[in-house]
């Protein structure tokens, strides 16, 4: 029996909202998780996947997921308190990030190891300064002014897909810290693969949300 239009849109509309609960789960439960493995205040290094995991995981997820229609916290709130909680988030992930580098950092120069030496380390720092970056790109948003050529409707959607470029390398250190040896050693078995599909899940979240408001805008052109 052939599905309504109706119908599709409403299974639709139900499978997002059912996403958008799970990427909020997993934006809180895999930070926690984290600070449970590291044990944050046992040493320097713990305090390094805490504060990444608070930064790219919690942070940075809820910063996006403030936009999205079916499962934003904030919803009922007019866009100009969203768009204040989207910097508010953001600033304290890049405050998180940038401790988070200048512990690892640290404690690599105190233990005598090379810095950014490896995939992760890498990935890490550029999805720092990347977010960095993404953040004083938004001013322009504050101020279209800045940028006379440019409509306030195209700096959004450039905005917004830079941001998902930003998140998915922030993402991809996360996945890339779950292979090194302290998380290998410490999260074994089924485990591991669960914990690898933490920001997975959160990624196609925000990969289809921004898809989808790229597409409404599209639409609202014609």
């Amino acid at each position: 029996m052939a599905l309504t239009a109706e119908t599709e849109s409403r299974l639709y509309r139900s499978l997002r909202v059912a996403a958008g609960a799970a990427a909020h789960l997993v934006a809180l439960g895999f930070p926690a998780a984290v600070a449970v493995l590291a044990r944050p205040g046992s040493s320097l290094f713990s305090w390094h996947p805490l504060l990444m995991a608070l930064a790219f995981s919690f942070l940075m997820t809820e910063a996006l997921l403030i936009f999205s229609p079916e499962t934003s916290l904030l919803r009922s709130f007019s866009r100009k308190v969203r768009v204040r909680a989207h910097w508010a988030l953001q600033l304290l992930a890049l405050l998180c990030a940038l401790l988070g580098l200048a512990i690892i950092t640290y404690n690599k120069h105190l233990n005598g190891k090379g810095h950014f030496v490896t995939w992760h380390g890498l990935t890490g720092l550029l999805a720092v300064l990347y977010a960095g970056g993404q953040c004083a790109g938004g001013v322009l948003l504050l101020y279209p002014k800045l940028m006379k050529n440019w409509t306030l409707a195209k700096l959004k959607l450039y905005h917004a897909t830079s941001g998902l470029v930003g998140y998915l390398l922030g993402c991809a250190s996360l996945m890339l810290g779950m292979c090194s040896l302290w998380f290998t050693t410490t999260v074994t078995g089924a485990s591991w693969y669960l914990a690898m599909l933490c920001p997975l899940v959160t990624s196609l979240v925000i990969m289809n949300q921004v898809s989808n408001a790229y597409l409404y805008r599209k639409r609202s052109q014609h």
